[in-house]
């Protein structure tokens, strides 16, 4: 096995764990940072145009307000 070989079999085996973990809803927040950061990396972009799971969150009514709280903060 080539050096190539070996990175790219970690590299294949990482993303898997890590998309196995997301699906079956065991990702911690680490796990999550890692993802972030490895699409952030390979500058991965969402395009709406062509992902339907951007468009449904860009059509998402998030519960959040600018409205204070109690404690004065904005919700």
């Amino acid at each position: 096995m080539t050096d190539s070989d070996i990175r790219r079999a970690l590299h294949d085996a990482m993303l898997k764990e890590l998309l196995r973990k997301i699906q079956a809803g065991e990702a911690t927040a680490a796990d999550l940072n890692v993802a972030r950061q490895y699409l952030k990396d390979a500058n991965f972009t969402g395009v709406p145009e062509t992902n339907p799971q951007i468009q449904r969150l860009g059509g998402m009514v998030l519960p959040f307000t600018n409205e204070p709280d109690e404690h004065g903060f904005a919700n």
